[in-house]
């Protein structure tokens, strides 16, 4: 492993709300993970990372945030936007028919089965501050 991916890091890349945004982070994160000796983890951190930020940009008003931290092995994946209220994910489906015919919620099924654990907060601000969601992805 390179030396450079064992001190840890963090950054923040802020959004406008535009579907548009959803692929900028994804080449970001890439380029990043990249830089950073972690090509291995690019593709589980990329649908990761899209899923969090689509939800983001889709059900919140107003601009959002990437945030990808390194630190002890383990990769957070983060994604803030205005919305307090909690992220929900789809009830279970039973089969991949189901699946692909749901319009929605989808995308924290996914985090569900790829992250090693997933959580979310509200963020203070009275009621109003957003909140943020995030994933953790390790080495192993």
């Amino acid at each position: 492993m390179p030396q450079n991916a064992v001190e840890p890091w963090e950054y923040t890349l802020h959004i406008p709300q535009d579907p548009r945004a959803v692929t900028v982070c994804r080449r970001t994160l890439r380029l990043i993970l990249t830089i950073h000796g972690l090509i291995r983890l690019t593709d589980v951190a990329e649908l990761l990372a899209t899923e969090l930020i689509s939800n983001a940009v889709c059900h919140a008003k107003g601009p959002a945030a990437l945030r990808l931290r390194w630190r002890n092995g383990v990769l957070r994946i983060g994604a803030w936007d205005g919305d307090p209220e909690p992220p929900q994910p789809a009830p279970a489906l039973t089969n991949a028919a189901d699946m692909a015919e749901s319009e929605s919620g989808r995308g924290l099924v996914l985090v569900q089965a790829c992250a090693d654990v997933w959580g979310w907060h509200p963020l203070p601000g009275n009621g109003n501050g957003g909140k943020y969601v995030w994933c953790d992805l390790g080495v192993a």
